[in-house]
């Protein structure tokens, strides 16, 4: 509610979709663009921060222009903005085509907002898919990196939105989630301990 005050979006019981990152394709910002009628015909909201391509600044400006209570454009760096998007959205969305590492899925998780994101890198290593493993889904991992398969993980996230105590359990598995450097760097030393005993 305060993430929709303070981006003059309507008051809405639809989920509320938030990218933070650079505008560029390899972060699938142009999914996102071409699936916002999709979104946005199903009663979603889409809140956009972030700087990059001309040509997406622009889209996402006009975008913004077009639904002005529905959608809110920032093409900026805010880091303020960017953990409010990241903490009051109801859904990160984080379609790569690719990820080495990524930091906003771990940051959506923390903050209780589940992230679509594509099987890629990173995302692949720290988001579970919910409807692959229901009692230990964490997010909305895409089939492929297609915009077909982009809207298809959108209308699992709508039909997921519905089942609001589920969706509180998906928050809440996230949120549990360690992805500290105690957790991360275990797997890494027993690693090196084995190619050294190897």
């Amino acid at each position: 509610a305060a993430l929709r005050r303070h981006c003059g979006l309507a008051d809405s019981d639809g989920p509320l979709f938030g990218f933070v990152g650079r505008l560029t394709s390899q972060k699938g910002l142009d999914l996102v663009l071409q699936g916002s009628a999709h979104l946005l015909s199903q009663g979603g909201q889409l809140v956009v921060l972030g700087k990059g391509a001309p040509d997406l600044e622009q889209a996402v400006w006009a975008l913004a222009l077009a639904h002005p209570r529905q959608v809110y454009a920032s093409v900026a760096f805010d880091e303020t903005l960017a953990h409010r998007i990241e903490a009051g959205a109801d859904c990160f969305l984080m379609p790569s085509r690719f990820e080495p590492c990524g930091l906003n899925q771990m940051y959506s998780l923390a903050y209780g907002t589940p992230p679509l994101v594509t099987p890629t890198g990173g995302l692949a290593d720290t988001v579970t898919d919910v409807d692959t493993a229901r009692a230990e889904g964490t997010g909305f991992v895409m089939d492929a990196v297609t915009q077909s398969a982009y809207e298809a993980a959108l209308d699992r996230v709508f039909s997921a939105w519905e089942d609001r105590p589920g969706w509180q359990r998906l928050q809440q598995r996230g949120m549990l989630r360690d992805h500290g450097w105690d957790s991360a760097a275990s797997p890494y030393v027993s690693l090196y301990q084995a190619l050294i005993e190897g």
